[in-house]
């Protein structure tokens, strides 16, 4: 099977049922090797391979994208969450 691989992933990750440490990351990939993440806590991508870095450098320069990104913890991950966990809890 010749071809690439490419994929996205989206994560919130959080341990307190106040969701105060809710952290949203986001991993882009290539062939299975993550090449560039964000990181809310961080708050800008990160490169973590060669072309990584330039990925990087190139969505950084994109403010818009970056506050974006920032915001996902609020916009994203914790009406998310909310919902979620409350589905759960509700079956208990």
């Amino acid at each position: 099977a010749d071809g690439y691989y490419q994929y996205q992933m989206d994560e919130c990750v959080y341990s307190t049922s106040d969701y105060s440490d809710m952290v949203y990351l986001r991993s882009l990939s290539f062939n299975k090797d993550v090449d560039v993440q964000f990181n809310s806590t961080v708050g800008k991508f990160v490169g973590l391979t060669e072309f990584g870095v330039k990925q990087a450098e190139y969505f950084n320069k994109n403010q818009a994208l970056v506050q974006q990104s920032k915001a996902a913890v609020d916009t994203f991950c914790r009406p998310n969450a909310q919902n979620s966990d409350s589905s759960v809890r509700d079956k208990t």
